[in-house]
């Protein structure tokens, strides 16, 4: 079992954070610095390893945030090869195994994966992150027990920790238990506030038939994310459901404007458009979802039913 689009966050990845020396030149700050972007990382990281300056625990720092910054760049391979080369160098070290798992995880090598970060979690106990990634893990085998019982170690050990909250809601979700799965969904609103949160927390509202309060998630997750289909395209839905066929039609109008390759975004604005009784552009819309996924039978049996196929 794989984690569904659009419900799992994303789980962060561990940024080596070695500990820095007076010296320190630009090149190391930004192969360690929490706030560099994976293109900045990966060349502030071979820089520092092409020099041959460092050594140690911190060589294998900079091959970890090296390989940290080709994962998020999704170069796998390349990323496998760097943090191989950080656990070579210092077999002490959480964030190699950590981070190896990441790309383990990627490859959907789930098992091995969890190897690597049971050994992470048995260097650093405390390291809440390799639990929830742990969790990650288990949850994409369908082992929905043992997923849970580590998101709720990452969150003991970091209470603040707010993917664990939101990876810990998905787990509520697909038992069915609502209520626990909306208390996590606002915890980590309350902590981080973002689109997904916003999303994840909305799509429980909306399966819980509180549709108002999915359509006010859909909304917030518009507000902080403007540009992003995903939240005008969710609301377009719910106003769909409402009845509310003239709002359906902007938000799926707005969501094509800024991911026009969503077929189902096309299939869904021809229900506004027909309940409006544009049928030209029902058909019209019809027939760029069938160009986007040829063969789609919903698509083309209404075509049949309009005589336009």
């Amino acid at each position: 079992m794989r984690v569904r689009l659009g419900l799992m966050v994303l789980l962060a990845a561990l940024t080596a954070t070695v500990s820095a020396a007076a010296e320190d030149g630009p090149a190391w700050e930004v192969c360690v610095g929490l706030t560099s972007t994976p293109d900045q990382r990966v060349k502030a990281c071979s820089t520092v390893i092409d020099t041959g300056s460092e050594t140690g625990k911190r060589l294998a720092g900079a091959y970890c945030n090296r390989g940290h910054g080709l994962t998020e760049k999704r170069e796998l391979e390349a990323a496998l090869s760097d943090l191989d080369e950080a656990v070579r160098l210092d077999p002490s070290y959480a964030c190699a195994y950590n981070n190896r798992g990441r790309v383990y995880s990627f490859k959907r090598d789930y098992d091995r994966a969890i190897a690597d970060y049971d050994q992470a979690i048995k260097l650093d106990p405390s390291l809440a992150l390799a639990y929830s990634n742990r969790g990650e893990s288990r949850f994409n085998k369908g082992d929905l027990d043992g997923a849970f019982a580590d998101f709720e170690a990452a969150i003991k050990r970091d209470p603040n920790y707010a993917m664990a909250y939101g990876n810990r809601g998905l787990v509520y979700y697909r038992k069915r238990d609502m209520a626990h799965a909306i208390a996590d969904y606002t915890m980590r609103i309350k902590l981080a506030p973002d689109l997904l949160a916003y999303i994840d927390r909305g799509n429980v509202y909306r399966d819980s038939e509180q549709l108002d309060r999915a359509a006010a998630d859909y909304g917030e997750a518009i507000r902080v994310a403007p540009t992003d289909a995903r939240g005008w395209r969710n609301r377009g839905m719910i106003r769909l459901y409402q009845g509310d066929n003239k709002g359906g039609l902007s938000d799926y109008d707005k969501a094509l404007s800024y991911d026009p390759s969503d077929v189902y975004s096309w299939s869904n604005r021809v229900q506004a458009r027909s309940r409006l009784g544009d049928k030209q552009g029902a058909i019209a819309d019809f027939r760029k979802a069938l160009e986007l996924k040829p063969g789609l039978a919903s698509a083309q049996d209404s075509l049949r039913k309009l005589g336009a196929l």
